[in-house]
């Protein structure tokens, strides 16, 4: 009984550390060079200026903004991001499992501020929508790095621990959706916001 007891403590030790990031990943920066701070404030934006922040919008038949989407004003900032790792620690690291939310979405309209990601839709893309939606994959989010500051947002599957980049399709009404990709991965940069001049 103690040795079944002890095998069940090893496979759980086990199933925990390899969610846990690799012992040479490389803590997050944002633009001003500062490490990204877990549950920091910070607006996601595009590292090349081909469009804007990251923010909600109404898609297809939705009637509330529940897709998250880049602006397609290059100057502005998009919605405010709490970014949070999964576990405690006190700076953002590469591969951290973590949860992306946006502050300030109106709970009538969205269920939860939580970035899911969504499959079955009728675009045949899998997209990113706020948590509540149906058909949700269940996952969590990672930062890796590209080049320099420049970094990727990628969306891991908790059922395959397959992890897909996180890219962008230009709907049929023009918007900006961020969407899982194979080779076409945002390049994004953050900025912590200080104030609350959103």
């Amino acid at each position: 009984m103690k040795c079944l007891a002890l095998f069940a403590l090893f496979l759980l030790l086990s199933a925990f550390t390899s969610y846990l990031p690799s012992a040479t990943a490389e803590f997050v920066y944002d633009k001003d060079g500062n490490k990204l701070e877990n549950k920091g404030f910070y607006y996601i934006l595009d590292a090349n200026l081909g469009g804007g922040g990251i923010e909600g919008a109404a898609t297809g038949n939705e009637t509330c903004p529940l897709t998250v989407v880049q602006s397609l004003n290059e100057l502005h900032s998009g919605l405010p991001i709490l970014i949070s790792s999964l576990t405690f620690v006190r700076f953002i690291s590469e591969e951290r499992m973590l949860r992306l939310e946006f502050v300030g979405v109106p709970a009538p309209c969205a269920p939860s501020p939580l970035w899911t990601v969504v499959k079955g839709l009728p675009e045949g893309r899998q997209a990113v929508k706020l948590a509540g939606y149906e058909n949700t994959v269940k996952g969590w989010f990672e930062i890796r790095k590209l080049v320099g500051q420049h970094y990727k947002l990628v969306f891991c599957a908790r059922d395959t621990d397959a992890c897909e980049s996180i890219g962008v399709h230009v709907d049929e009404n023009g918007k900006r959706v961020l969407v899982l990709t194979v080779d076409d991965p945002l390049h994004v940069v953050f900025k912590k916001i200080n104030t609350w001049d959103a």
